[in-house]
């Protein structure tokens, strides 16, 4: 396989979108930075925003805001961020 198509230099990558991520101790950080790693997802960016974030996929501190999101999601019929909600959270 031509190595043109894998991504083995992610982890050296800095974040090519703009997270708007709040101050660490601002409330509303956690928020959204389970926005950021769920709209990360979408493009196949996860890496990335976990970088950006601190916060790995799956964080268990995160899985409430999340669920929020995938209601929002499931409600808007924004069928790839619910699926990468549910994702999130299994």
């Amino acid at each position: 396989m031509s190595r043109a198509f894998l991504r083995d230099d992610a982890e050296g990558e800095m974040p090519r979108r703009f997270y708007d991520l709040p101050e660490r101790d601002d409330p509303r950080y956690d928020q959204a930075a389970a926005r950021a790693l769920l709209e990360a997802a979408r493009v196949n960016e996860t890496q990335l925003a976990e970088r950006a974030t601190g916060y790995y996929w799956g964080e268990p501190k995160l899985k409430g805001f999340v669920e929020a999101i995938r209601v929002e999601a499931e409600k808007s019929g924004d069928d790839r961020l619910e699926q990468v909600a549910r994702r999130f959270l299994a």
